[in-house]
């Protein structure tokens, strides 16, 4: 299976678990999350993230496995992105290839610019 295969995989496991907490969020509230709601849970992840990195290197105590909780919120941040990709209209297999075809491209300049074997770089 190439790379795009798996993120499209990946992608569409990730839409199906947003259908159902649409389905939650209807019955719950009444409508489904916005835009920004969407954004606000990721962002709170994230910061979790962070702690859950402190945690993995004994600079922050929390309660449980950090190495567990830090797989478990790094895929979930992957979700977030794949959900949000998709409420912004945006094809995230394209953009991610694109993306890290550009970085690649420009990392490779810049090192064989700075190689310090080439005189002439």
């Amino acid at each position: 299976m190439t790379g795009s295969a798996h993120l499209t995989t990946a992608r569409d496991g990730a839409l199906d678990v947003r259908r159902l907490y649409e389905i939650l969020e209807q019955r719950f509230n009444g409508t489904t999350w916005s835009l920004h709601e969407l954004m606000i849970g990721f962002s709170n992840d994230v910061g979790y993230i962070g702690r859950l990195l402190l945690a993995h290197d004994g600079t922050w105590a929390i309660d449980g496995d950090a190495d567990a909780e830090l797989k478990h919120k790094l895929a979930e941040a992957l979700w977030w992105v794949f959900v949000l990709a998709d409420r912004l209209d945006i094809d995230i297999d394209r953009a991610f290839a694109d993306t890290m075809s550009t970085i690649r491209t420009g990392l490779n300049e810049t090192i064989a610019r700075t190689d310090a074997t080439n005189p002439s770089a």
